[in-house]
């Protein structure tokens, strides 16, 4: 089994973490800008955060052989503090590094009017730098916080094919699953998506535009939940073919977009993949 994880908070993980991680088939990761818990004052912090995305925690993956990658924004829930406002004029210079593969976390957390001009900015962003997005949807009114999300790309111009919008779960896959945008789904021990439940969802909507990820924050979580859907999946009939495709092939597909996913020396990428566009390095 190998493994591109899509949305994985590394910075909220131990290398104990990254070890288990490697032996389990993980080759890669997307580590998304997010909010750490605790309210950051002014964007100077947000520049030793982003540096650490971009510089420490590619070093610190590559030690057990994984790839990292980054994703950056100001994520929604700061987008509401007057101190953080000014990090909007920062992310344009992150978003030209090369292991920054999408902006993102974008989207809402409260569905507020500054969420809505952050939100729109950031989405403009990513078609200037003709880069995907990657949406945070709100942990409360999820269903209203979706159908917004996706009036919003609408509005916005960006290709859906480019958007992945995330943290869904059986009441809002449907809509994002007809707007032609990427659906994400986040799985966790406790909250949000779990393993069977992922199974079912992908025998009622296909593997088509799926992007599994574990999150792994801050909170009670675990960064190996990929491996467990992937295992959940086979005892459930799905093929090894089918597994592949959801925890490796998708998420190459939608972050290969930006035109910046390195791959070139992760063991297992295998030939599928060979002389592929989207694949710096490849052969």
């Amino acid at each position: 089994m190998r493994i591109l994880d899509p949305h994985i908070h590394m910075t909220s993980r131990t290398t104990d973490d990254y070890e288990r991680m490697a032996a389990a088939g993980v080759r890669a990761v997307v580590e998304p800008a997010f909010w750490l818990g605790q309210p950051r004052t002014n964007p100077g912090s947000f520049a030793d955060y982003f540096d650490s995305l971009v510089g420490w925690e590619p070093f610190r993956a590559a030690q057990f052989g994984i790839r990292h990658h980054a994703t950056i924004a100001l994520n929604p829930k700061e987008a509401n503090d007057p101190r953080c406002r000014p990090v909007l004029d920062l992310v344009p210079r992150y978003l030209d590094k090369d292991s920054v593969v999408a902006v993102g976390e974008i989207g809402y957390d409260s569905m507020t009017p500054e969420e809505d001009d952050a939100f729109t900015r950031q989405l403009a962003l990513a078609v200037e730098h003709e880069l995907p997005a990657l949406v945070h949807t709100p942990h409360r009114d999820k269903a209203h916080g979706v159908k917004r999300t996706l009036d919003v790309v609408r509005e916005s111009g960006i290709d859906p094919g480019r958007v992945v919008v995330d943290h869904l779960n059986e009441v809002t896959v449907a809509a994002v699953h007809e707007s032609g945008c990427w659906m994400g789904f986040s799985i966790y021990p406790d909250t949000k998506m779990s393993p069977p439940r992922m199974v079912e969802i992908l025998r009622e909507h296909g593997l088509d535009r799926v992007l599994v990820n574990s999150a792994a924050d801050w909170g009670k979580s675990d960064p190996l939940l990929t491996v467990r859907t992937g295992e959940a999946m086979l005892a459930a009939g799905f093929s090894e073919d089918d597994v592949d495709r959801v925890l490796w092939r998708n998420p190459v597909e939608f972050y290969g977009q930006s035109g910046r996913l390195d791959l070139s020396d992760v063991a297992g990428t295998g030939p599928l993949f060979e002389g592929s566009s989207i694949l710096r390095g490849g052969s």
